[in-house]
């Protein structure tokens, strides 16, 4: 199993808009119901108001590093960081469980 993990905060330079990061973060939360071998999946906000916190974290599992590489291009994905990448910033991890 391969646990891919994402962390995204807003961007600095970019005005905090709580509707479309809703919209946003829903958005991420439906994902798995459009790809099929997205094997876990939650989505939650940061709960704490501290520096080093990001915004939010995506925690998802997949069956192998060969599902994680069929998921970073898929349609559905892909069509997602396209309106992710003007609002937010991350930096992921990917690991064995």
């Amino acid at each position: 199993m391969m646990r891919h993990i994402v962390m995204f905060r807003r961007h600095a330079n970019v005005e905090v808009q709580p509707q479309l990061e809703a919209e946003l973060v829903e958005r991420m939360r439906a994902l798995p119901q459009q790809i099929d071998f997205i094997r876990g999946w939650r989505v939650a906000a940061n709960e704490l108001d501290r520096p080093i916190c990001w915004d939010y974290i995506l925690e998802s599992d997949f069956d192998d590093s060969a599902s994680v590489e069929r998921y970073l291009p898929h349609p559905a994905h892909q069509d997602l960081v396209k309106d992710l990448k003007q609002y937010f910033e991350w930096v992921a991890v990917d690991y064995t469980v």
